[in-house]
Formats: structure tokens, C-alpha cells, sequence
């Protein structure tokens, strides 16, 4: 995920927060919107915390076994897959951040959430990912999954400048923002990916979505699988392109606020092997501001013997 600017808001610290919790034995829902701290959503905190911080401090010191035993199966699998898509080191790679993952120190923990086994951690303060300058107050999603223990799943940073009425909600005080979807765990155990790359791919691909006020989902080759919602980005293709033809299917929908006219882009790209070259767009569907937006359709591209000398100049 991409770091954003970092703008935000304070708000009063979760000892503040009306004090609720909820138990429930069946389905093990566990919800802490933390107020005076009693000893057992201490020992909890502690152990979730006590994940993070073994995580990070593998990332740090770049040690690979303790990455291994501190993340969930399926971080692991789309990790390896996304560097070798990029026909990068594995595991080198793996440690080479643009920024440091953040400490948790000096945070707020505002909402802890257990369900089944899953579980979700929000903090709010400083959120400092080491870039320079003063780090303002924001967000801090943190996810665990139950695999033999909790291991570390994710982590999402929610920059509240780019959320006015989140912000406004917070400054009153209001916590009711924070039982959307976004803070709160499944239940249900994240798939694997089906595909597990072994070895860097042949060529590397990308696909780019312009979607304002729309949602996008592409696939290539069916086995790659991108959703893009109001933004303008580009993800590697797991799995790269291969010799020969190539699928692409899209669906798109639009967002609510839209008006069905905003303009759209979406195109795959290969990346040449040569310094300096690029390569035009492979795929391209297009439509200008006003026109017929398509709900779903496919296409292919062909990597053909003249397009891999301009990939890679043999």
C-alpha cells in the first residue's frame, strides 16, 4: 500500500471512551473499545503487541527466519509472489522498505476486535514512519491471524486528512465510525494463494486502472486478480505474461457519488529488460469523460517473438 501524506486530527485518548465490551462464546467475538484497563485487555493488548514488534524487529534486523515465524501463511505466499513478479530477490526483497514499518509506542490502542480467527487492532496518534519531518495523528490498522499461534497479516495506515467526516467524528469524540468494515476482522481464515511462484517470472507486467468514482476488478490470465476503487494505480501482474496470447477481463461499477460519466483507464503494461525503453501499452480500454462505460469485458495481447526482442533486445 501506498504511504500517504500525513495530516490529522487528535482526538481524546481511548481512556476517555465509554467503557464496552461484548463477549461472545460461540462465534468467540471479542470487542475492547478501550476504556480503565482491566488485567485480561491487558494481557490481550500485550499479546497482539507482543506479535508486532517481534514482527517488525525481524524486518529491521532483516532476519528472514523470524519473518517467517511471525507472519501468516498467506502474507508469506503473496509476499514471495509479488517479488518474484517483479523478478526480484527472494528473500532479499522482502526487507527493502521504503520506509521503516512504524513503532507502536506513543500510540492510542482505540479498538481491539477478536472474531473467530481473525482479529483487528486500531491505533491513533503519531504514526511515524521515520520520513522526516513531525508525524501528525492518525490511523493504524493492524491484522492477526490464528495459525498456530497469532501471526501478523497486514497493517493499513488511514491518513485522516484524506477522511473529513471520519475526522470531524473523532474530534467529537465519536468512536461509532470505527465499527465499519474496514476495522473489523472476518472470521473467516484468509485464502492462500492458488498460485506460488517458485522462480522469477519471464516477464514482468503491470496493470494500471484510472478509475474516479468507480470500482474496477481485472484479471490477466485468470490467476491475477486486481481491484481498484476511486484511484489512479498500478499492480504488478502475479505471475507476469507468458509466451504467447494472454487474457484480460474486466468488470467495472460505479461508486456511490458518481454520476456514470467520469472517464476510465485501464491497461497492462510489460516492463522492458532494456534501461531507458518503454514499452506502449499492451492492453488498453479506454473511455473519455461522458462515454459508454462497458459493466464487464475482456481482451488479450500476444507475446510474440518481435515483442520480446523489444523487451529484452535479443
Amino acid at each position: 500500500s501506498a504511504i500517504l501524506s500525513e495530516k490529522g486530527v487528535r482526538i481524546v485518548p481511548y481512556l476517555s471512551i465509554v467503557s464496552s465490551s461484548m463477549k461472545q462464546v460461540g462465534g468467540l467475538l471479542i470487542v475492547l473499545m478501550l476504556s480503565p484497563v482491566v488485567s485480561g485487555q491487558q494481557q490481550m493488548r500485550g499479546l497482539f503487541e507482543g506479535v508486532y514488534k517481534k514482527w517488525r524487529m525481524a524486518m529491521v534486523t532483516k532476519n528472514y527466519a523470524g519473518w517467517q515465524e511471525t507472519t501468516s501463511r498467506r502474507r508469506q505466499v503473496e509476499t514471495r509472489n509479488r517479488i518474484l513478479s517483479e523478478k526480484q530477490p527472494f528473500p532479499g526483497a522482502v526487507f527493502r522498505l521504503p520506509t521503516a514499518p512504524p513503532a507502536l509506542g506513543g500510540l492510542e490502542l482505540v479498538r481491539l476486535k477478536v472474531q473467530g480467527m481473525t482479529a483487528k487492532a486500531v491505533y491513533f496518534g503519531k504514526v511515524d514512519f521515520g520520513v522526516g519531518g513531525e508525524p501528525t495523528d492518525n490511523l493504524l490498522v493492524l491484522s492477526y491471524v490464528q495459525e498456530n499461534g497469532w501471526k501478523y497479516d497486514g497493517a493499513e495506515f488511514i491518513n485522516l486528512a484524506a477522511l473529513p467526516e471520519v475526522k470531524a467524528s473523532l474530534a467529537k469524540g465519536d468512536m461509532s465510525v470505527l465499527e465499519k468494515a474496514e476495522f473489523t476482522p472476518t472470521g473467516a481464515m484468509p485464502a492462500i494463494p492458488a498460485v506460488q511462484l517458485k522462480a522469477p517470472v519471464k516477464y514482468i507486467a503491470k496493470v494500471y486502472a484510472y478509475c474516479p468514482n468507480r470500482e474496477v476488478t481485472v484479471q490477466v490470465n485468470r490467476t491475477s486478480r486486481h481491484t481498484f476503487a476511486n484511484t489512479k494505480q498500478a499492480e504488478v501482474v502475479i505471475g507476469g505474461a507468458r509466451d504467447g496470447e494472454n487474457l484480460v477481463e474486466f468488470k467495472t461499477k460505479s461508486l456511490p457519488g458518481g454520476n456514470g460519466k467520469e472517464p476510465l483507464a485501464i491497461r497492462v503494461y510489460l516492463m522492458s529488460q532494456r534501461p531507458g525503453v518503454k514499452i506502449p501499452a499492451v492492453f488498453n480500454y479506454e473511455v473519455a469523460e461522458g462515454g459508454a462505460v462497458q459493466g464487464k469485458g475482456q481482451g488479450s495481447f500476444v507475446v510474440d517473438a518481435n515483442l520480446v526482442r523489444q523487451l529484452t533486445g535479443l
